[in-house]
């Protein structure tokens, strides 16, 4: 009887480091975000809105990876502007996106620009 209960214990505990682990692997993942962005004023956007947007990316724990103002279209139209930043997780993406920073700083984004922005966990 003592053999089932101490076979028994192991498995218990197996799975739950199991989970343990899984649980910690994935909050390892990092987090991208993909900005695609339409400007209707460029001089504006640069001088007004940009270099906040890219401060509180970087004050929030993201990092601007790739940027351009033309990407190729490997299949359908691509976007005239692109913005790929990397996040460590999604809890920190939510936090800067709800930011009244942000909200505050995208106000002004909006009077020169569109904007498409996804989020994607990356592996």
């Amino acid at each position: 009887m003592k053999q089932y209960i101490s076979i028994g214990l192991a498995l218990i505990a197996g799975f739950g480091l199991g989970f343990s682990i899984d649980a910690l692997h994935a909050q390892g993942k990092p987090v991208y975000v993909v900005a695609e962005i339409e400007v209707s004023n460029v001089e504006a956007y640069m001088k007004e809105y940009q270099p906040k947007a890219q401060a509180l990316i970087e004050k929030n724990g993201g990092r601007l990876i790739a940027a351009s103002l033309k990407a190729q279209a490997l299949e359908g139209q691509a976007p005239k502007r692109v913005a790929l930043q990397q996040w460590e997780s999604m809890e920190k993406v939510n936090a800067w996106y709800n930011s009244k920073e942000y909200k505050e700083n995208r106000k002004i984004g909006d009077k020169h620009a569109k904007f498409r922005l996804y989020a994607v966990e990356g592996r």
